[in-house]
């Protein structure tokens, strides 16, 4: 990442139908520095208050001390992670057009887009998926018993840890096996997915007592987490070409900041965008990741199987007394600490 503005970046030309495409929106012209800056202090104390100003007066801002262009709108930030004018940054280490560095995914130049692969047997081995539900049943009941206990230090660290290597079910074009590259071997960001998940899950005891009953919701809990609390908040793009976006257009070779934490919480494309709601109507997962990276699917099933572990071992679990969860952290975020009764 860069520190420093690179001096031939000019300002980025308004767009001429700006308005006309938002008009609910600002009109103030974007200007280089216009905007706040992502390492102002206080910012990784509450990044969601900055990215709703960065929307509405800012949409396409440059960033000095960042060293790059920040983008916040949904469109604007699903047209850099997937259209074929932005590559990776600061290299080409992304294939033009995907995948981009994205949720659980580290933009492997192995999770080739969908069309280059031909699946296998299923697109999750059973033995990869008894792996997970053995590991999340193990820590879930050693939890149990307790009176109290941290789900991120006792469930959410060990269950992606315990999977163990991951062998993708998926073949290349020529028919050669597609082994799991870098995604899987890092755990961190589906610890830190899976900590945010239950976290949104344990605010809502009614929504708990749903997922008891039909635990097939936990698929949409995931994928609402996921645009509502990303692990990853900031993907790096890099423009090959002058691209158009709402707030302006950016020039040739630019760094790129993608704040994907504030694309999910556009109110122009989420109604309520700042609750929690798997029943959601407009839900989508264009954020979530390339559908073909191993660690996207195994990031699910861990979700899935841990929490239908934990409420099989603990069917009275709720936080502990006078503890509230609170996220931390600005490129990647999530909550630290889950202190929970088990019940």
């Amino acid at each position: 990442m860069q520190t420093d503005a690179p001096g031939e970046i000019p300002a980025p030309t308004p767009s001429p139908d700006h308005r006309a495409a938002r008009p609910a929106r600002s009109r103030r012209t974007t200007r280089p520095g216009g905007g706040p800056s992502l390492l102002a202090p206080g910012a990784a104390r509450d990044p969601y208050r900055l990215y709703r100003m960065l929307r509405e007066e800012h949409p396409l801002s440059y960033d000095a001390p960042l060293g790059a262009w920040l983008i916040s709108r949904y469109d604007d930030v699903v047209t850099a992670l997937t259209g074929p004018e932005f590559t990776g940054f600061p290299h080409d280490g992304a294939p033009r057009g995907g995948p981009a560095p994205l949720g659980l995914c580290h933009g492997s130049t192995r999770c080739l887009p969908r069309d280059r692969y031909t699946v296998v047997t299923g697109f999750v081995p059973r033995r990869l998926a008894e792996r997970v539900e053995r590991t999340a049943y193990v820590l879930a009941r050693r939890i149990a018993g307790r009176r109290q206990a941290d789900l991120v230090e006792e469930f959410c660290h060990w269950l992606p840890a315990g999977t163990g290597p991951f062998r993708s079910p998926l073949r290349t074009g020529d028919g050669a096996p597609a082994d799991e590259g870098p995604c899987t071997r890092h755990t961190g960001l589906r610890e830190t997915a899976l900590a945010s998940f239950l976290a949104n899950l344990l605010d809502d005891p009614d929504l708990l007592a749903a997922l008891r009953v039909e635990p097939t919701l936990a698929g949409r809990a995931w994928t609402e987490s996921m645009r509502r609390d990303p692990p990853v908040q900031v993907v790096l793009r890099r423009t090959l070409t002058e691209v158009t976006l709402s707030g302006g257009t950016l020039p040739a070779r630019a760094p790129v900041a993608c704040l994907i934490g504030s694309a999910g919480r556009d109110p122009e494309r989420f109604a309520a965008p700042d609750v929690f709601d798997p029943f959601r109507r407009d839900q989508a997962d264009a954020t979530t990741g390339p559908a073909g990276c191993p660690a996207v699917v195994l990031g699910r099933l861990e979700a899935e199987q841990g929490l239908r572990a934990l409420l099989d071992a603990m069917p009275r679990l709720r936080w502990a007394d006078g503890f509230r969860p609170a996220a931390t952290g600005l490129l990647t975020r999530g909550p630290r600490s889950l202190l929970v009764r088990p019940g």
